[in-house]
């Protein structure tokens, strides 16, 4: 049992006295407290004083006397406070048992919110005509860890990431390959995706801006990627899947895998959209436009003074959302599905089956990849466009909510590390541009955060192999680039910052890691093996009662954030559990107390810490190395 035993013993002694005072149900809070405010606090006081016509901290004085006749295993006293909040003080001579129990098992920390229904996270969706950027790295890990702590939360979790091998940016690339002379193969040394993004997609586009008739060419190249049979498509499928490959090459070492890969070119040659076109047109939720500037075209009607949104051109033409809608309809399972598919040609490092769509009937199998309910990973500036699909498909399914954007916000650099990175931006944070060719891509930063870590790891241990530095550099590498992606509110920009983020203290994952680390080399040289059949009652300095109160509230944590699809929550969660083990080490001793017993329960205690940090950073995907 954990933090959550005494959360339900006082929300149920609460609800008892509500009836015994015959007040109607009332929605109160029951939830760990702040600093100052016991171990748990409540705001039922608030809520009934209009009720009962009496200020707060008098309804709480009231309750608090009233508590005291209920029997009580896990709270050892109540107090009205001040301001009127009603607190409680946890009984940490039974508590300490309860908790560091649970910790030992592999389920610890799961929660039911999922009631295993499916849900589909669709995540990444980078054009496969360039390297992922450190934008991009946001998006991926935002959806990797979201993916995470939902099957934590008992769904089932389909995974997609949505490749646009037939848009704009696709067409530049086979513009720059098929009419300016690009190479196909890149320079000696030079991954594919880098030299498509650094110099054929950003030196085409250049072009472009000083020949305004080349935009010719490059409808002209958009027009034929959607005939299948044509030589441009075909050529379009070859060089997207030498870049995908290469992502995914990329995406693999930052821990993170798929279910699915499904390509815009199949869901427009599929019919899916004629058959969401009907739909729409019966359901009336388009409308055609006879006059005006939008006259002939098909809209979607703007709300609260938007714009209309056009989603058929007068020429028949569909635009950028159309595609979005039959693809949102398709995830939520509300067409039939014109897809098969087959296994990818590469396997994921963690055996995961990666599957691809496919409208080739031959060698292929039927899967499922709908769910009850779909989140979408997009960046913010798509809001509007989100909010469209969002309404649609509410309407479709007839659940509000069925549908979810997970917006976030874009990614910059921080002047120094754009200065490191060989930018120059004036003493200023930058804003990445792939158009511009003004970004760096994650292999680089990646790259360079490891040479640090390698080179920081042989300072600290000359005496270490090769192979054990280059297994740390590349654990503290993912983790730091994983953390710095997540530890912010979605609503926020990112300044990323080499340098710091892979200090050893502060909020920073080398931090955790390395109080993981810590733990481990004390469990190490006991000599012992940690168990739970030791003397809980022990447990009573309080940086001891800190510890084991963090670690109790693991799965509180994980609800929270599946609730909010809340990444961040796991991320300042691990922080503060390497915060209170810090304290904990700082101000007691565990080996060579000459006491066998508080020993032993200390060391239950480390270990208890180790097992729960490892399970969180587990959902953030990173790894916890044992030494560093």
């Amino acid at each position: 049992m954990t933090f959550q035993s005494i959360l339900d013993e006082i929300e149920n002694n609460l609800k008892k006295i509500l009836d015994g005072l015959s007040i109607p149900d009332v929605k109160f809070s029951v939830e760990p407290a702040k600093p100052g405010f016991g171990d748990v606090s409540s705001n039922i006081s608030f809520l009934l004083s209009k009720q009962l016509k009496k200020k707060p901290k008098d309804i709480a004085e009231m309750l608090s006397e009233k508590y005291s006749h209920y029997s009580n295993t896990l709270v050892l006293k109540t107090e009205a406070h001040p301001s009127g909040y009603l607190n409680f003080f946890a009984n940490w001579e039974k508590l300490p048992q309860l908790i560091l129990s649970e910790s030992y098992l592999d389920e610890f920390g799961d929660v039911d919110i999922g009631k295993d229904s499916t849900i589909v996270v669709e995540h990444t969706s980078v054009n496969p005509n360039k390297a992922l950027h450190i934008g991009h790295i946001r998006n991926i890990i935002i959806g990797d860890t979201v993916s995470r702590i939902l099957n934590k939360a008992n769904y089932k979790v389909k995974v997609l990431n949505y490749v646009d091998d037939s848009g704009l940016q696709v067409a530049d690339i086979i513009v720059g390959f098929n009419h300016f002379g690009f190479n196909q193969e890149p320079p000696a040394g030079k991954k594919f995706d880098h030299y498509c993004g650094d110099d054929v997609y950003v030196k085409t586009t250049e072009k472009y801006e000083k020949d305004s008739s080349l935009e010719e060419i490059r409808k002209n190249v958009l027009k034929e990627l959607e005939d299948a049979d044509s030589e441009t498509a075909k050529f379009a499928d070859k060089i997207t899947k030498r870049v995908l490959a290469n992502q995914l090459e990329t995406c693999w070492n930052l821990a993170v895998s798929y279910d699915c890969l499904n390509f815009e070119s199949q869901i427009i040659r599929s019919g899916l959209w004629s058959k969401i076109f009907e739909k729409l047109k019966e359901m009336t939720l388009i409308e055609f436009e006879n006059e005006g500037k939008n006259a002939g075209c098909w809209v979607i009607r703007g709300e609260n003074k938007e714009e209309d949104k056009v989603i058929v051109r007068s020429n028949g033409t569909a635009t950028y959302i159309a595609k979005d809608i039959p693809y949102a309809a398709w995830k939520l399972g509300l067409l039939e599905d014109p897809f098969n598919y087959k296994k990818y040609e590469k396997e994921q490092p963690n055996s995961r089956i990666l599957w691809q769509s496919t409208l080739d009937k031959a060698n292929s199998v039927s899967q499922d990849f709908s769910g009850d309910k779909v989140v979408t990973v997009i960046d913010s500036r798509q809001a509007r466009l989100q909010k469209i699909i969002t309404t649609l498909m509410g309407k479709f399914k007839s659940i509000p909510d069925a549908y979810i954007h997970l917006g976030y916000e874009s990614v910059t650099l921080s002047s120094d590390t754009a200065k490191i990175l060989g930018l120059d931006t004036d003493g200023k944070q930058t804003q990445m541009s792939g158009r511009k060719g003004l970004y760096v891509n994650a292999d680089s930063v990646y790259d360079i955060l490891k040479e640090k870590t390698k080179q920081e790891t042989q300072k600290r241990h000359p005496e270490m192999i090769s192979s054990e530095i280059e297994k740390i550099a590349h654990y503290v590498s993912v983790g730091t680039l994983r953390y710095e992606m997540i530890k912010q509110d979605l609503d926020k920009i990112i300044a990323f910052d080499l340098t710091k983020s892979l200090s050893l203290e502060g909020d920073t994952a080398p931090y955790i890691q390395y109080t993981h680390a810590r733990a481990s080399r004390i469990l190490e040289n006991s000599g012992l093996t940690p168990s739970i059949d030791v003397d809980f009652s022990l447990l009573k300095e309080s940086s001891e009662i800190a510890l084991i109160k963090i670690i109790g509230l693991f799965d509180l944590q994980i609800r929270d954030a599946a609730n909010n699809l809340s990444p961040k929550v796991i991320a300042r969660y691990c922080h503060d559990l390497a915060v209170a083990f810090n304290s904990f080490y700082e101000k007691v001793k565990v080996l060579e107390l000459g006491d066998e017993k508080l020993e032993n329960s200390r060391l239950c205690l480390v270990n208890s810490f180790k097992i729960t940090l490892e399970k969180a950073l587990d959902l953030l995907g990173i790894m916890a190395p044992d030494r560093m």
